[in-house]
């Protein structure tokens, strides 16, 4: 990572790009990404790819997606309080005590998830945090203040938090899940193109929206480019924090490297071809199974028309949908370097079908 890339990764994953918003993020995103291919392409929705050797027939495409979890403003009572439903995974359980930023057409608002003083909660009755009674508070005293702030039902919210690293070994911040994924896609790009790398086929860096909510922008992408080839990156736990189960959960660490999946949408020739470049290049990595889908964007690539080969590799990060998702620098450069070197030793118009 150089200081451009640093500073890039920084802008990129500090700025708020909620489901269905992502716009923001995409043009810092393209903005860092046009310099190493050769033209780009984005959809209705706001799903972006960049491209190397536009003009080829056999297609290839490294994908990560854009988008983070956030609220929407669903409700504004009498007295000023803001109630909200999810948009995407957002947690509920630790919204008390957040500070959030409020997208009107105004600007932002800030404001707070307000929660009782533990002075006055009874510890044998308390209720625990969650959509029916988390609220935000914008220093009003009214609905009508409220709404002079331009604040409505609709408005997208997002927790107010930056990336920061610890002990000089971690990122950790909001929406590594999976800004961090699109950073890693990028810096492959950048890669190529400074070691002067001649793909003899074309390379779709696909940055995809509206994941979080059922991987929409991935399913678009797929119908559009109809890759031959696609491997997505995204995050999956790191089991040795607290509070996991490894025989259910599996068993990952961050620092370890990137985790292979395994399961009925990754392809099982192309999956091995990665583990080999792996064992070539010696970049470590570990192994998952996932049952029946993976749950992330591999699943919208696969299945799309006529079937694409697709293989997901993996960031392991602790404490998913939190404000602190903790992702180790030297798993981010392994899953670069696996990309790239992937992407390097493969040859255009390989077939990867089982039977032949």
């Amino acid at each position: 990572m150089n200081e451009k890339s640093k500073k890039f990764l920084y802008e990129y994953l500090d700025n708020a790009s909620p489901t269905g918003f992502e716009s923001s993020g995409q043009k810092i995103w393209l903005e860092y990404i046009k310099a190493f291919t050769d033209e780009y392409i984005t959809d209705t929705y706001g799903s972006v790819a960049a491209i190397i050797n536009p003009e080829a027939e056999y297609k290839v495409v490294i994908e990560a997606h854009a988008d983070e979890i956030s609220w929407f403003v669903n409700y504004i009572s009498d007295e000023g309080y803001i109630y909200v439903v999810r948009n995407g995974g957002s947690d509920h359980q630790i919204a008390p005590s957040k500070r959030v930023n409020i997208a009107t057409d105004k600007g932002i608002v800030k404001g707070v998830f307000g929660w009782p003083a533990i002075h006055v909660r009874d510890a044998k009755s308390e209720k625990a945090p969650g959509l029916d009674n988390i609220f935000i508070d914008v220093g009003c005293e009214s609905k009508k203040e409220v709404e002079e702030l331009g604040i409505q039902v609709g408005n997208v919210i997002t927790f107010d938090d930056e990336l920061m690293e610890l002990n000089g070994k971690y990122l950790c911040g909001r929406a590594l899940d999976n800004r961090i994924g699109g950073f890693m896609i990028a810096e492959v790009a950048r890669k190529l193109a400074e070691n002067n790398v001649k793909l003899p086929f074309g390379l779709y860096i696909v940055n995809a929206v509206q994941e979080e909510i059922g991987l929409r922008g991935a399913e678009m992408m797929a119908a559009r480019i109809k890759p031959n080839v696609a491997i997505i990156t995204d995050v999956c736990h790191d089991t040795h924090s607290p509070m996991y189960d490894k025989k259910k959960d599996g068993d990952q660490k961050a620092g370890k490297g990137p985790v292979l999946s395994f399961g009925p949408a990754v392809q099982n020739n192309l999956l091995k071809m990665i583990m080999e470049t792996a064992d070539n290049k010696k970049i470590p990595y570990q192994r998952a199974a996932a049952s029946r889908s993976t749950g992330t964007d591999t699943d919208a690539f696969a299945y799309s028309g006529e079937g694409i080969a697709s293989s997901l590799i993996s960031l392991p990060i602790k404490y998913m949908h939190t404000t602190v998702e903790t992702a180790h620098l030297e798993d981010v450069q392994n899953v670069i370097d696996l990309m790239y070197e992937f992407l390097v030793q493969l040859k255009e118009g390989h077939d990867f079908r089982y039977i032949k």
